[in-house]
């Protein structure tokens, strides 16, 4: 009888065995028109891995990602100016700006937060996540449970930090090309500014939920439009200062040439009730540049990553020549 049941056991383990190789044959044979050649070199690629170095030490990623995730609000900008569309992004706004809603038409939204959603990273199944230390290495450990997850290092230059992830996707010409190309196109831009209102001044502001800032030439917008596109700062704004945060009663002490304003959410009520107010006020009627119709207003959408992003700058550049050409012909 133990005899007879072994028998059995050992024939029902044999023909398991005879139909896990026939499956595995058949997943191995070229599928209708397609040459085993073929199959066999995608399913070597998508397998490829490779070791780089981060700021978590070494860490193995695809070779070849093809499902791509940058966390925060500018990596999904770097990824597409690489020739990559991610699969999902933190998103500021409920829309994506201009520049990007045709691309990433199929990309997953997952908001923004300090945190990022991971529920919504888990749907999105990628196969590498890249993301800077600075926002996300409170999350790394549960970051590398969904995949492979690269950390950057924080940079002040955005050039730097599209070199960084270049190099580890193996993109550096492509990178120096989107820097280099946007260097030309800046110093167009600014020649062309100059010839439509030479010296004089020029103000950026950018109304918030809770305050008015005015934008400085030492850091990131400010410094895109006074020392990239070489419009003339006022003379009175603090040589220290990146920003300042002010009152609409004080506006009236850096009353420039021309203002360019940005509603940093147009969707916002509170935002637009703020700003509802600042034209109705004297205060703003009566500044130099509001007098003369050299006020230009900006999409909040697309100058939120001014002096962050090569896409957002690129975009700037074209909106901003249009605007002071329409007004100072």
């Amino acid at each position: 009888m133990r005899f007879r049941w072994l028998t059995v056991i050992c024939t029902m383990m044999l023909m398991l065995v005879i139909a896990a190789c026939g499956a595995a044959g058949k997943e191995a044979s070229p599928s209708e028109g397609q040459e085993a050649g073929t199959a066999n070199a995608s399913t070597t690629e998508a397998s490829q891995v490779k070791k780089v170095n981060t700021e978590m030490g070494e860490v193995e990623i695809p070779a070849n990602p093809q499902k791509i995730v940058g966390l925060s609000v500018v990596y999904p900008e770097f990824l597409f100016s690489l020739g990559i569309v991610p699969i999902a992004v933190q998103n500021y706004h409920e829309d994506f700006p201009s520049y990007l809603q045709e691309p990433f038409a199929n990309t997953m939204k997952m908001g923004i937060g300090r945190t990022p959603n991971f529920e919504a990273l888990m749907e999105a199944e990628p196969d590498l996540i890249i993301a800077p230390d600075w926002w996300s290495k409170k999350d790394y450990d549960q970051l590398t449970l969904i995949a492979p997850t690269v950390l950057l290092p924080q940079r002040d230059d955005w050039r730097d930090e599209l070199r960084d992830m270049a190099k580890i996707l193996d993109k550096e010409e492509q990178a120096e090309k989107v820097i280099q190309d946007l260097v030309a196109k800046e110093k167009i831009a600014a020649d062309k500014l100059h010839n439509l209102i030479g010296e004089e001044t020029v103000l950026y502001i950018r109304v918030m939920e809770k305050e008015i800032v005015l934008h400085g030439e030492n850091l990131d917008r400010g410094n895109f439009v006074h020392k990239r596109l070489g419009m003339k700062p006022l003379p009175n704004f603090p040589k220290d200062q990146t920003a300042m945060s002010v009152s609409l009663e004080v506006l009236p002490e850096y009353d420039a040439d021309h203002l360019i304003v940005q509603l940093d959410d147009e969707t916002n009520p509170e935002i637009k009730k703020k700003f509802e107010d600042m034209l109705s006020s004297s205060l703003w009627k009566n500044l130099k540049a509001v007098k003369q119709d050299h006020v230009y207003m900006v999409g909040g959408k697309e100058w939120f990553n001014l002096g962050m992003s090569p896409l957002a700058d690129e975009y700037v550049i074209d909106d901003i020549v249009s605007a002071f050409e329409e007004k100072n012909k």
